[in-house]
């Protein structure tokens, strides 16, 4: 079932290793300001986890390379929704006409 998000948060990782095999991570809340997915960020050559789901929380993990993307689809468009589904986690708008602009 996916979940809309309504607030994020933001983390980055120092040091050349980062954090628990991280380089970044987004934290991503639903309407009732509790945490429904960590959206983890690894750089190449990073140890790179499956995406997983436990105690209803998702943990996504993407390149690095991919962050800015997740962070303007976040600042950008409304609504979007997070869910797992085929063990993979998935951050989605709705759909949206052609050509609607910002």
């Amino acid at each position: 079932m996916a979940t809309e998000v309504t607030k994020y948060h933001i983390l980055f990782y120092g040091s050349p290793g980062g954090y628990q095999t991280n380089r970044a991570q987004i934290s991503v809340y639903d309407k009732n300001n509790k945490v429904r997915a960590y959206i983890r960020f690894n750089d190449p050559g990073m140890f790179f986890e499956n995406d997983y789901e436990k105690n209803g929380i998702i943990r996504m993990h993407l390149p690095s390379a991919m962050f800015e993307n997740v962070l303007d689809v976040l600042r950008n468009e409304k609504p979007v929704y997070i869910y797992f589904a085929q063990n993979r986690g998935f951050l989605s708008t709705s759909t949206e006409p052609v050509g609607e602009g910002e």
